[in-house]
């Protein structure tokens, strides 16, 4: 189970009808294939299915984007280390015996 959270906007929500549309058109020229005798073969109806897609995609890319969620994973910059303060050098017996 993913923990991400998914993308409501207008966009996101038209591209994820895709599927549905693509299956409700196929099956209805499946249907018409089997009504019409077997006239209405593959040949006749993928111009069909490439509207479907490219309506659908269009629809998409007109629909708002507003509150919009990037789902893809971020890529982490590598944070550089930490640099400590720099402390000047001590010299053990300095002040001593001079």
């Amino acid at each position: 189970m993913s923990t991400q959270a998914r993308c409501r906007c207008q966009s996101c929500m038209i591209r994820g009808m895709m599927g549905p549309a693509l299956l409700i058109v196929l099956g209805i020229l499946f249907l018409l294939h089997q009504v019409r005798g077997g006239r209405l073969g593959f040949d006749n109806t993928w111009p069909i299915i490439l509207l479907v897609i490219g309506l659908v995609l269009l629809a998409s890319s007109l629909a708002s984007r507003d509150g919009h969620v990037d789902t893809a994973p971020a890529i982490a910059t590598p944070v550089p280390p930490a640099v400590p303060p720099s402390v000047p050098p001590q010299r053990p017996y300095s002040g001593q015996g001079q």
